[in-house]
């Protein structure tokens, strides 16, 4: 692989920001940080004082069942759809993406356990042809008796890389009563009155025994080196519950008590950053941003649109006094880590390179440059060809 030089930089390393830095990447790896001389037969790239920051590593978005599936019943092929949700996270500046797959047997449209497995089988398939490093995060609906055996077979086949825990009963978590979670069926899938009836009847039934189950895909999820999260964790009661059973992320956690319960016993919260950026939850759960306020966040996420993730980090400075390196590592570093990621996250030699170039423009982020383990994958005009 090519050598690069990259010169004239605002290098953003996780504790600094190095003002007219340089970096060196050689075989896809960072090598070093304003090295003494360019290296021999590297290209030279001036990013003209933009700022250089570790590609953003997002743990949690389910933008690509929108790709399959832009309105209910409406699919589009499975291979456009990835190459088309990877280029939105190209040029959203996100260099690992984990693609939030839910397991629901056939509640939902593409969240039903035979689409949802064919979509982590495609995402696995194309990976070496994509322009990010794309994995796949598998959502199980504790309430479904059937899909565990489709998910150790998955994880078997080192198909996921991430494995999370979600329960949408009413009542608790993201829907705390009956009527929420009605509304949300009608407004999004527009299911009938009958046939939420029967869902709901069969949620209900078939929550017995999801206990046994979590722990059975935990401990075989942490024996293949998978980290395992929980989702809408509404109480600390539900997270010593999920701590127990082998979780060790707890994503939107429903409120700052449970968010503090969280990171008392060791794990990683994830928030939003469609909530930063409006300022406010969808479901009425607690705002993003009081959580970073309150230092209960370690990480954000796309949740649902990449597009808010560096408008997100970017804000956050003049809203919470963060440092710009602190507000970017939750979105780079913080994530590495909770998901066993060690060899990326941060500009530091020898890491991956994975890298943005970042130009701000009437008040918002423009990306200029996205190189993924060193490769281009996006060059703006001026700045050399991708």
């Amino acid at each position: 692989m090519n050598s690069l030089y990259l010169t004239r930089a605002r290098i953003v390393t996780p504790h600094s920001v190095l003002e007219d830095a340089a970096l060196a990447v050689k075989d896809g790896l960072i090598a070093a940080i304003n090295p003494d001389s360019m290296p021999a037969g590297a290209r030279e790239i001036d990013l003209d004082g933009r700022l250089l920051m570790p590609g953003l590593i997002d743990l949690h978005c389910d933008a690509l069942e929108k790709e399959i599936e832009p309105r209910p019943g409406v699919h589009f092929p499975l291979d456009f759809a990835i190459a088309n949700a990877d280029r939105r996270n190209a040029i959203a500046g996100i260099t690992t993406v984990f693609h939030a797959l839910s397991f629901a047997n056939a509640e939902l449209g593409v969240r039903n356990n035979a689409f949802a497995a064919e979509i982590a089988r495609a995402v696995h398939d194309a990976h070496d042809d994509l322009l990010v490093d794309n994995r796949v995060h598998c959502r199980y609906e504790v309430t479904d008796p059937e899909a565990p055996a489709l998910l150790l077979k998955l994880l078997e086949q080192d198909t996921i890389h991430l494995l999370s825990f979600m329960d949408h009963t009413p009542g608790q978590g993201q829907f705390k009563n009956e009527t929420a979670y009605r509304d949300y069926l009608v407004r999004t899938y527009q299911k009938s009155a009958m046939e939420i009836d029967r869902l709901l009847a069969d949620k209900r039934a078939a929550g017995e025994g999801a206990e046994v189950r979590m722990r059975l895909l935990a401990e075989r999820a942490h024996a293949m080196g998978v980290q395992v999260a929980s989702h809408d964790d509404d109480t600390p009661e539900k997270v010593a519950l999920v701590h127990a059973l082998g979780a060790t992320l707890s994503e939107f956690p429903i409120n700052l008590e449970t968010a503090r319960a969280a990171r008392e016993r060791g794990m990683a919260t994830i928030f939003g950053a469609p909530n930063i950026l409006r300022g406010k939850s969808q479901s009425g759960s607690m705002r993003a941003l009081d959580a970073v306020l309150e230092g209960v966040a370690d990480c954000l996420c796309a949740d649902f649109a990449p597009a808010t993730m560096l408008p997100a980090l970017m804000q956050l400075p003049d809203q919470t006094g963060l440092s710009l390196p602190r507000a970017i590592a939750l979105a780079s570093l913080n994530p590495a880590r909770a998901a066993g990621l060690h060899d990326r996250g941060a500009i530091e030699q020898g890491l991956r390179a994975d890298l943005i170039a970042v130009r701000m423009q009437n008040g918002l982020p423009r990306i200029e440059g996205v190189w993924c383990a060193g490769a281009p994958r996006l060059a703006a005009k001026g700045l050399g060809q991708a």
